[in-house]
């Protein structure tokens, strides 16, 4: 529930403050009036959001178990290519999405179109509506605990929902850049145990080679798969499940914090270690690229980010 949570907040804080900078910017402009086909778009990403949630959930069920496992694998994978992107684009457009999104905004107002409205307040909510549900999804088939992991999610949305109506009231104030630099980080984490489970996903419908299939090294002393350093790269790496059992509370807590499970193959430790290793160093790269090069006072250039602006441009 905390790390489905976590991630409600974070990407429904993105989306609230996404659509208050909208709508702070069409009050600014007396255009109070383009308010409903603002929301109509914002209504329609949701619908696509749950629809797509919908058709994942139900959908597998005609499925053979291989086909659950493939499809369960590849839309893993996509979801951490969505995160993974959405990431390293909030770092580097960060300071540039108000400007972007007012734009596009006086586009649509100029052209006059009630489509072009809808769109804007549609593509705005989309993005991450279909993101979190991807990877929700892959965490609630991780997890196997559906409905705790759903009412963490939706917990966090309603957090974030009213967390950004109060910034947009001017009622309570957040330093949203650490609050994204903070939850970015903590999806780096997210994304690559999703991306461990994709991996078993994957080998369990036999498109990897692993401990299910043929390419398995066999133990010749217990003549089941290998475990450890012998069984490398196709077996299990480790085992620890006498110790740590695979439905209790901390498998869960390590899984949805760290990515462990209590039984792991050697691709998907690799493939956990490596999309660390390379996406944390470009994160952290990021960042420090962030920081100024002499100090500054906390003027209006340090605030010329899209979110901790929202908070002015919702009291004008």
């Amino acid at each position: 529930m905390l790390a489905t949570f976590l991630i409600g907040l974070r990407e429904g804080l993105e989306a609230a403050l996404v659509v208050g900078i909208l709508v702070a910017y069409l009050r600014r402009l007396g255009r109070s009036d383009a308010l409903p086909r603002l929301w109509a778009g914002v209504g329609l990403a949701i619908a696509l959001a749950l629809a797509i949630g919908a058709v994942l959930t139900f959908g597998a069920y005609s499925l053979t178990f291989e086909a659950q496992e493939l499809i369960g694998g590849l839309l893993s994978l996509l979801a951490v290519g969505m995160v993974t992107w959405m990431i390293f684009w909030m770092q580097k457009a960060g300071r540039t999405m108000k400007a972007t999104l007012e734009g596009g905004l006086d586009r649509a107002l100029t052209n006059g179109g009630l489509w072009a409205l809808i769109a804007i307040g549609f593509v705005s909510v989309a993005r991450e509506g279909i993101e979190t549900t991807l990877l929700l999804w892959s965490m609630v088939q991780s997890f196997g605990d559906a409905p705790s992991a759903l009412l963490g999610a939706m917990l966090g949305l309603v957090a974030a929902v009213v967390i950004g109506w109060l910034l947009a009231r001017g009622a309570v104030r957040l330093d949203l850049r650490r609050f994204f630099t903070w939850t970015s980080g903590f999806l780096v984490i997210v994304a690559a145990g999703v991306l461990a489970y994709a991996i078993m996903d994957l080998q369990e419908a036999g498109a990897l080679p692993g401990p299910f299939t043929s390419a398995a090294p066999i133990d010749a002393v217990t003549g089941a798969v290998a475990l450890g350093w012998a069984a490398f790269p196709f077996g299990w790496a480790f085992d620890v499940t006498n110790v740590i059992a695979p439905d209790g509370a901390w498998a869960t807590i390590l899984q949805a914090t760290a990515g462990f499970m209590p039984r792991m193959t050697w691709l998907q430790v690799t493939a956990w270690a490596a999309y660390l290793v390379v996406v944390g160093f470009f994160f952290v790269r990021g960042l420090r690229s962030r920081r100024p090069t002499t100090p500054r006072s906390s003027t209006s250039a340090d605030r010329d980010v899209s979110t901790p602006t929202l908070t002015q441009q919702g009291a004008a």
